[in-house]
């Protein structure tokens, strides 16, 4: 998961979760009704991916500007942190529940301009819409599900809108494959989308209000009558009174930290434990971007073919690998993170995704330098109209022997693969729809992003090992890691600066990402993203603690007395837990 917060369950609240579910299922109706938002969430992450691919050949301007293709993108990013901050905003004012009914309505709202945009530009504009209901529903969602939840079994269920988000991006793979060969494909791709939204809508407005929110409006009787439903007889009066001391408490916070937005963010960076820890937060939110892994999410059919793989089809099929391998990585790390603790599983991961960028940088690089040249015959014998004029000039200066299928490309031109063997020289033609048809109908393969190679197979499996070092680990673990290191009445505002640094890092690395790789190569842009990497990896050794098995008093002490990556507070830390009898504490 790249985005998205995550509270830590065991394995005993698993199985509390199952038994309590199955003996009052208005309990899974509820977290998985909410939940939704999750699988709106990945959806859209996964979704672009594939559907960039077929609106490059509906709209020209699409094809020929990549600034044009990043902003359509990763406009949604932007709507999602501006989505964020009015969610958090609504959901305070309005209530969680009609703030999750807005975020629908204006996802299904987003969807449908989507599929109905005439013009780039109108897409962008439905992108934006999308990406607002996506940051309203990623912050409002878990927020809904662990106040309206049983306590013993809450990060068990705010788990499930964790696995729904990676559950989201992996059934938007499919369903991109599902309808490669549907009349207006991109358009079946995003509009599909307004259906979890229409389906989440109409599933909330059977369910009622979080019962923390109400009790806070003083709505006592309301709140009461929905614990009612969630709770035993016999528990009832005691979560109110554990709700009435938990908004007291809150109250309280306000009070010694200030009610407004700006006086809680001088209160916190004015305070050495909350800025230690806001180091440590930001930087692991900030490397969990860098790493590059939205490249791979939103532009992983792309980066397939720039592995040789030419066919849309296939590039949407081996990019399902990656979702899946995605998804099972965070069910890994739900098993591990708590036996190995967070640190080390985010260095381990580092340490992976480190290596196997580098790996895919040499594999991309060495494909480059041995991409086919292109045959001044082969080029003829489509005509001189449909050759690339670049390539006629080098003809012309006697430069042509120096042509490969790359520079073909970099000319901003089609490669046509030779009919005998896709790795002999072949024919640079100018990309139109009459030239691919061309091509096609001689049986050979046009390629636009990538050349014929037989490293391409490299790069997938690269690729796959890129991901299944980073979800175990910088996928989730950065969320926890958020969760546990800001003193209780910081936490809010703490999680919410290191959140809002997690989108912008999104944002930057989205709208930049093809423009690196026409500038650099996708070779020397991973190999910038190693470097990134290696960079992070120092920061987070320097910066972030282990915080496994410390109690919250532990940690804030830890931080206040100044955290150093040699000094001795962690052994003394973990020691801590296992004196305190849970070896597995979060």
């Amino acid at each position: 998961m790249a985005e998205g917060g995550v509270m830590k369950p065991d394995k005993t609240e698993f199985t509390e979760c199952w038994r309590t579910s199955w003996k009052t299922p208005y309990i899974m109706r509820l977290a998985l009704s909410a939940g939704i938002g999750g699988l709106l969430f990945g959806y859209d992450t996964g979704v672009i991916s594939g559907a960039l691919l077929y609106m490059r050949e509906d709209f020209e301007s699409i094809d020929k500007k990549t600034w044009l293709q990043e902003t359509i993108v990763s406009m949604a990013v932007a709507g999602a942190i501006v989505g964020a901050a009015l969610g958090g905003f609504l959901s305070d004012s309005l209530g969680r529940r009609k703030s999750i009914l807005g975020a629908d309505i204006v996802f299904f709202a987003g969807a449908i301009v989507m599929a109905a945009a005439p013009n780039p530009w109108i897409i962008i504009i439905g992108r934006l819409l999308v990406g607002l209901g996506v940051g309203m529903a990623s912050m409002t969602a878990p927020l809904y599900i662990s106040e309206a939840s049983p306590a013993r079994i809450r990060g068990a269920l705010v788990s499930t809108n964790g696995l729904l988000i990676t559950g989201g991006q992996f059934m938007a793979y499919l369903i991109n494959l599902a309808f490669t060969k549907a009349p207006g494909t991109w358009r079946w791709m995003l509009g599909v989308a307004g259906l979890p939204a229409l389906i989440q809508f109409v599933l909330m407005m059977s369910l009622p209000e979080s019962p923390r929110w109400l009790y806070s409006r003083n709505k006592v009787d309301e709140a009461k009558s929905i614990l009612e439903k969630i709770y035993s007889p016999d528990e009832v009066e005691a979560e109110m009174a554990l709700l009435k001391a938990s908004i007291e408490s809150e109250k309280a916070d306000e009070a010694a930290i200030g009610e407004t937005m700006l006086s809680k963010l001088k209160n916190a960076f004015k305070n050495p434990v909350v800025r230690r820890g806001l180091y440590a937060g930001i930087t692991v939110q900030v490397a969990q971007q860098f790493v590059g892994i939205n490249t791979v999410m939103y532009y992983s059919p792309t980066i397939v073919q720039f592995a040789g793989f030419a066919s849309k089809s296939v590039a949407l099929s081996l990019s399902l690998i990656t979702a899946g391998l995605n998804a099972f990585g965070s069910i890994v790390s739900m098993l591990f993170v708590d036996r190995y603790g967070r640190k080390r599983l985010m260095i381990f991961s580092m340490a992976g995704i480190i290596f196997f960028l580098i790996f895919l940088s040499v594999v991309f690089i060495e494909a480059s330098s041995h991409a086919p040249k292109v045959g001044s015959i082969e080029s003829v014998h489509f005509g001189a109209n449909s050759t690339c004029s670049a390539y006629v000039g080098a003809t012309k200066s006697a430069a042509d022997g120096k042509w490969s299928c790359m520079t073909c490309l970099k000319a901003k031109c089609g490669f046509c693969s030779n009919k005998a063997s896709e790795y002999q020289p072949g024919a640079c033609l100018v990309v139109s729809k009459p030239n691919r048809d061309l091509c096609h109908g001689e049986d050979r393969v046009f390629f636009e992003q990538g050349c014929p190679s037989k490293f391409g197979i490299l790069a997938v499996v690269f690729l796959g090992l890129y991901i299944v070092s980073y979800s175990p680990g910088m996928g989730t673990v950065p969320w926890i890691v958020n969760s546990e290191i800001y003193p209780l009445k910081y936490r809010g505002v703490g999680g919410g600066i290191a959140a809002v640094a997690n989108w912008v890092s999104n944002l930057i690395v989205s709208e930049s990402y093809l423009t690196l790789t026409e500038h650099l190569g996708p070779g020397g842009t991973f190999f910038l993203f190693a470097g990134v990497s290696t960079l992070s990896l120092c920061l987070i050794i320097w910066f972030v603690p282990e915080t496994k098995g410390l109690p919250f008093e532990e940690v804030e002490k830890m931080l206040a007395e100044g955290y150093r990556p040699c000094g001795g507070r962690e052994g003394k830390g973990e020691k801590v837990g296992k004196v305190n009898g849970d070896d597995n504490a979060a």
